[in-house]
């Protein structure tokens, strides 16, 4: 039987901005570019994606840590509340 990689929750969507295409997300863990991240949510939205980049404030920066909000482009359309997860 295989065992299945257990995925760590490092966030959740706090807001979308759809007409940018970018998800505000809480981390409730650490995040950098090149990451790969996965987003649950609702009844048919599950998917991968990877991080080309993080702003903090509008700023640009090449990680995150636990407790900041940061803003991403994100490739799929997402809800608030939406898990995300390191993939």
């Amino acid at each position: 039987m295989a065992k299945e990689k257990k995925e760590k929750q490092i966030g959740e969507i706090s807001n979308y901005f759809e007409h940018i295409g970018v998800a505000a997300i809480k981390l409730s863990g650490a995040l950098k570019v090149g990451d790969k991240i996965r987003i649950k949510g609702g009844e048919n939205t599950d998917f991968e994606q990877e991080v080309e980049s993080i702003q903090i404030q509008h700023e640009k920066v090449s990680k995150a840590k636990k407790g900041d909000e940061i803003g991403m482009k994100i490739n799929n359309k997402v809800r608030k509340g939406y898990k995300v997860y390191k993939a």
